[in-house]
């Protein structure tokens, strides 16, 4: 079995808030939230509109980068949305070397 290619991506709420989730085909998991399955936390919450998406690799660095920007405030996912970075392996953890 092959490893699928990752994306994260940040969905805008009406109320202006940013959602960010990982998955490996960005449009059907965005119909997928708007048709209230998935994430409690967008359900009912209106019309929902994909802000920001970027391919990131396997599950793994996906997962890690998921955690890493819902660590970011407000203001720094605002920033990824309106000037997105050619890559987010910035912010990845640096590997310790022993």
């Amino acid at each position: 079995m092959t490893d699928s290619s990752w994306y994260l991506y940040m969905l805008r709420l009406p109320s202006g808030a940013l959602y960010t989730g990982i998955t490996t085909d960005v449009m059907r998991r965005v119909r997928q939230h708007q048709a209230g399955k998935g994430a409690k936390a967008l359900r009912g919450k209106g019309e929902l509109v994909l802000a920001f998406h970027c391919q990131v690799g396997d599950r793994s660095t996906a997962l890690k980068l998921e955690y890493q920007i819902k660590q970011l405030n407000k203001k720094q996912k605002e920033r990824l949305v309106t000037a997105p970075p050619l890559s987010l392996e910035y912010l990845l953890p640096v590997a310790k070397n022993d």
